[in-house]
This record gives structure tokens, sequence and C-alpha cells, in this order.
């Protein structure tokens, strides 16, 4: 199964990116119709083009100077965290696409987000937007070739215009389907989606120690995953995107940072959707952004609530927790929720079973 490559919108705000992504997103009539879960807040949409799928990516606006002209402590901590999503956004993304205000022109935050974008030595896509006449082209564009890109794109995100040929040319960007590669019909692909510190890594160790399985770290078809591949009577169960879980000795990083868009990137190669909750800190709405899109990409799910021991002597708490994975998952049928601790192996006997099951 093949990666389906991601492609980010970036850019300061107000500059057209949302106007951009509804434009793309609307030529793939699969996601019109709107998803309860996922729409809330959407930004990401899987596109076909030219017969070529990609997940596009809406990121929140790059504002350099907006954390430090923030006011407040709050205006801080939500400039910061939206800068940071969409600094994680470029570094998941496969593609990137800079959509710049061509009414507008060039300012200093222009300049430094394009030095910063081409460190990423990533394929970069320069969108002149609101260019919506032959005139308007001819009026701004010039000082846009000071940039020294290979290729400008002057689109009218509003109206249209432009949008064929930027199309035409992004695809190409991406790699033909590999018609040919093997799939084990035995195989169980499994999609491991969950916050920082939910148990991840635990629970893929406690799955390999306790069925004595065969375990081989795999390099996935992506730049940095490593697909955890365990065998269990004669069925083997591929763990997707589990990058480092395994790995003792060097860590990259002193916090992990979960990815929406890494869980969509894992999912499109999964058959069966894995969503670890914590009981301590309950569903999110990440958690259910992702059960959303697995609804929509027609994926199983089984919702895992981990560290169930931590609440054991908490029946209030584990009334109220059951009852909103209820109603988060109510709209997408059948998903199994399943109380573990992946640290002392409660519940974990269960999982193959309803896998199989599912």
């Amino acid at each position: 199964m093949n990666d389906c490559f991601l492609v980010a919108l970036i850019g300061r705000p107000n500059v057209g990116k949302s106007s951009l992504f509804n434009r793309l997103a609307r030529q793939n009539k699969a996601i019109i119709d709107p998803t309860p879960g996922v729409t809330r807040d959407r930004h990401y949409a899987r596109v076909t083009w030219a017969e070529k799928t990609f997940l596009l990516v809406d990121t929140g606006g790059i504002d350099l100077d907006k954390v430090a002209k923030a006011e407040t402590d709050h205006e801080r901590r939500m400039s910061a965290l939206i800068r940071e999503q969409s600094w994680q956004a470029v570094r998941d993304a496969d593609i990137l696409v800079l959509i710049l205000d061509g009414r507008q022109g060039l300012n200093r935050d222009d300049y430094e987000l394009i030095k910063l974008l081409r460190k990423t030595d990533k394929p970069l896509f320069y969108i002149i937007n609101k260019i919506d006449n032959p005139v308007a082209e001819a009026e701004f564009l010039a000082p846009f070739y000071e940039l020294g890109a290979d290729a400008l794109w002057p689109v009218s995100a509003a109206h249209g215009l432009g949008i064929n040929d930027f199309m035409d040319e992004l695809v190409t960007r991406l790699p033909e389907a590999d018609t040919e590669e093997a799939v084990d019909e035995q195989e169980i692909a499994l999609a491991v989606i969950g916050r920082p510190n939910v148990g991840k890594s635990s629970l893929i160790n406690r799955l390999a120690g306790e069925e004595r399985m065969v375990v081989s770290n795999i390099p996935g078809t992506t730049r940095d995953s490593i697909d955890t591949v365990l065998e269990k009577r004669g069925v083997k169960y591929r763990f997707i995107d589990t990058a480092g879980i395994r790995r003792k000795g060097k860590v990259y990083g002193k916090v992990e940072k979960f990815s929406v868009m890494r869980a969509l990137k894992a999912m499109e190669r999964a058959a069966m959707v894995l969503v670890l909750v914590d009981a301590e800190e309950g569903i999110t709405e990440q958690d259910t952004k992702v059960i959303g899109y697995a609804m929509e990409r027609g994926r199983a799910c089984l919702v895992l609530v981990n560290k169930w021991d931590l609440i054991d002597n908490d029946p209030k708490r584990q009334k109220w927790l059951l009852a909103e994975i209820e109603r988060v998952t109510n709209f997408i049928g059948y998903a199994p929720t399943l109380r573990i601790s992946a640290l002392n192996g409660l519940g974990t006997g269960k999982i193959f079973p309803v896998i199989n099951e599912v």
C-alpha cells in the first residue's frame, strides 16, 4: 500500500489559503458533504486530480510577529500554538504550496517565510493569489519575479482562474501509483493513533512481549516511519507509523508532537484505526477529527482507553468517560471500545480477537 502524499498550503493570514483550499476540495465530489467530527474545523481533504490523489492540508496563517505583538498571555499562547501547528505541517508535508497576496505585494514577513521554507529542500510552489484578470497580472506580478522562483502561478482562488494550470503541474510532482506492489492478503494493516504519552509504544511492546510474536521493524514508505510487524497464529499485523517506538537509546526531540497530518497519512495505508485515549485526559477534539476521517475513508475503528487502572477507583469518572466516547463515536456505527492498561496488561488480551472480528 502506498502512502498518500501530503500537500500543505502555507502563508500569512488572509492571503487566501482557505479560499484556495475550498476551491480545490470542491473538485472532489466525495468530500462535499459535511462529516460529523471532521468538518467543524476541517483543514484537510482528499483531492483527486488527473487520476492522482493526495491529501491537501490548510495550515493556520503563519504570522512571524504575532507572538511578540500579543498583548495577553492567552493571545501569546494561541499565536504560538497556531504557528507551531503550521510548522509541524511543513515538517510533515511532501509538497509545500506558498500562497502570496498578489494585491498587497511582498513584505518582510514574506521574505523571511520564504527563506525558512527554502531550507526544507521540499518542492515549493509559489501561488500569487487575487490575480483575477490579465490587467491585474501585468500590474501586480512583476515584484514577485524578484524571488528568483522557477515558476510563479498567478491565480484567483475566489474565481478559479489559473487553478487548472497549477493543478496540472502539481500532480506531476506526485509519484506514480505502484500497481505491481504485492500485498499480503493475510496481513492486517493497523494505524495506531494517539497523542503524546498516551501509551502507543507501551502498547506495542506489551503486545509483542505477551504474544511472543515474531517482531521486525520495517522501514515504511515515508521518510521517517517504521512499520512494526507482529505475527500471531499465521496472521501478520502491521502497525503503521510507529516511528521509533521500539528504539532505545537516542531520542530525537524532547517533545513528541501529535500531528493530525501524520495520523491521516498513516490511515491511508491502514484497513483499521486504533485510537488510543488517555483515561485521565479523556477524548479530545483531535481524537474526534481522526475518528471522523476514519469513518469518511471507510476505515474500521477500535477505541482503546489506556491507563484505565488509574481511574479504577473512580466510578464517576469511568461512567463519564465511556459516555463521552459513545457520544463521539455514535455517528460512525460500530466502533468498539476496550478498557486497557498497556502498563500492566489489563484488557490487552482482547485486542486481537476484536481486530479479527471487526
